[in-house]
């Protein structure tokens, strides 16, 4: 598994992450299967949330990994908080950060977690709060590392105005269909197309130049969670392109797209979410393939943009 080095963070943290949103429709053994199966394929990273299922991917988790055996250094574990649905609101408070990490930690039976991200921007959140959250997870020794999730340029400088410890990741959408982190510069000042329009301040740019690492969500869906565009009869370009690179590298189309993302040159990490151990074996080869810049561009031209 190729692995990255996060700029004040972990030195070997593997390039595709399993994210576990759908993990409460396992059952115990059929997760412990998936976090092995993850684990086998140099998949050493999970990533969680408060949000996800209502703490119940957490729970399932939890009994998970206690079943499969396995080391708790040997895994970077990471979740999410901030997303209170059942309240209907986004909540950055230090009192609801400081009870979801504790809530965290019971549900997945763990004494700490590699990483705390801030799960959506909480429109009214106070920057002072969240550092006084953070020192006190930090001095606890509950949280290793700190960052965010779909937070744009302007809010994370206001955080790293207050916040002492390194923002080192933020979890931002990209696939091949969903590609506005990227689009945007390449049709810079175009009125004939949307595509024109800076929907994310910036972000990739700005997270490189301050060395927070991308974690790409949803890496092979279209929309926002309208579904996989792998086979899917609305993109048969992309689907035909993603084919030709597959049977060159002896890799699958679903494969080839994760390979797409890895190839940027930010060193994004990928979240796969699924549930099913051989198409999560069938991903995790993207790892051992490194796209040509011309195959990159195939790809990115495949799915739908043109150079102007």
């Amino acid at each position: 598994m190729k692995t990255i080095t996060v700029a004040r963070g972990p030195q070997e943290a593997a390039a595709i992450i399993l994210g576990c949103m759908r993990m409460p429709a396992l059952s115990v053994s059929e997760a412990a299967t998936i976090i092995q199966t993850a684990l086998d394929c140099g998949v050493n990273f999970f990533d969680n949330a408060t949000a996800y299922g209502n703490g119940e991917a957490e729970t399932r988790f939890g009994q998970a990994f206690a079943q499969s055996g396995n080391k708790r250094d040997d895994v970077f574990i990471q979740s999410k908080v901030g997303l209170c649905f059942e309240r209907n609101e986004f909540d950055w408070t230090k009192e609801n950060i400081l009870s979801s990490v504790d809530d965290s930690l019971h549900r997945m039976k763990l004494d700490y977690l590699d990483s705390v991200l801030l799960h959506r921007p909480d429109l009214i959140f106070e920057p002072e709060q969240v550092a006084e959250a953070f020192d006190t997870l930090e001095k606890s020794g509950k949280v290793r590392y700190f960052g965010v999730s779909n937070v744009p340029p302007m809010q994370l400088e206001l955080l790293k105005k207050y916040v002492k410890q390194p923002l080192i990741f933020n979890q931002l959408q990209l696939s091949l269909e969903q590609s506005q982190l990227i689009d945007q510069s390449l049709y810079l000042n175009n009125k004939t197309t949307d595509m024109s329009i800076d929907r994310d301040n910036g972000i990739l740019d700005y997270c490189r130049l301050h060395d927070i690492t991308i974690q790409a969500w949803s890496p092979l869906q279209y929309g926002m969670f309208e579904g996989s565009f792998i086979d899917h009869p609305n993109f048969p370009e992309l689907n035909q392109a993603l084919q030709e690179i597959g049977d060159k590298y002896g890799i699958s189309k679903a494969a080839a797209a994760i390979a797409w993302i890895l190839r940027h040159p930010a060193n994004m990490q990928a979240i796969v979410g699924t549930m099913n151990p051989e198409h999560l074996a069938d991903v995790c080869t993207a790892a051992n393939v490194k796209l040509t810049h011309h195959e990159w561009y195939h790809l990115y031209l495949a799915a739908g943009k043109y150079l102007p």
